[in-house]
């Protein structure tokens, strides 16, 4: 019985994985340097970790980061130091996607409400939390190569950290808002297919 419940949310995560693969490269924006607005990229990832928890919704965000990179290797090519390199391996792919796996803390507490109002603040937080701390990882990721690339001086390191915000949240924000739209709209529709059938094997 467990491993025919393994096999399911195997088969079920790459699927997703293969989704949100597929989804992250129909953009509606593309930013020069990196980091572009998806359609609903996230949203497959998070859902896993909601669904499973956060050991399932981690390990499937990993491997995520990992189809990211590949489709990513090209933004490598300009950065000229090792160090750069391996920043942005880390944090703009590895640490960035992999966070996405952390809504799965947030699946007890979702479970365990009754009111659905809560369970609709909790699904918000964990997306918001989410979106943020891969916002922070594409920013040191920034912070730390542009700063080796361009060489830039200790004068001037807090307008290159306003930069890295600025330009982040250009595609993170929208990003944030499209998951948090369609998040809890997915995990409402799921629930209460979920209780119909349910109501019919009764």
């Amino acid at each position: 019985m467990q491993k025919s419940k393994n096999i399911r949310l195997l088969v079920e995560c790459a699927v997703m994985i293969a989704l949100a693969t597929v989804l992250s490269e129909i953009k509606f924006a593309s930013l020069p340097f990196g980091g572009s607005v998806t359609l609903f990229s996230m949203v497959p990832i998070i859902l896993v970790g909601l669904r499973h928890g956060p050991v399932w919704g981690i390990i499937c965000a990993f491997v995520y980061s990992n189809t990211q990179l590949l489709l990513g290797l090209g933004h490598l090519a300009w950065i000229p130091t090792v160090s750069g390199k391996i920043f942005c391996v880390l944090f703009d792919f590895t640490v960035a996607f992999s966070c996405i796996g952390i809504a799965g803390f947030f699946k007890q507490s979702i479970d365990n409400q009754t009111v659905r109002k809560n369970k609709i603040i909790l699904i918000g937080a964990a997306v918001i939390l989410v979106c943020l701390l891969r916002y922070i990882s594409h920013v040191i990721s920034a912070v730390v190569v542009w700063r080796g690339l361009l060489e830039i001086p200790e004068d001037i390191i807090a307008y290159l950290i306003g930069t890295a915000l600025g330009y982040n949240a250009a595609y993170m924000i929208p990003e944030t808002i499209i998951s948090l739209i369609s998040v809890p709209a997915i995990i409402t529709v799921l629930s209460a297919v979920k209780n119909k059938r349910s109501a019919y094997s009764d």
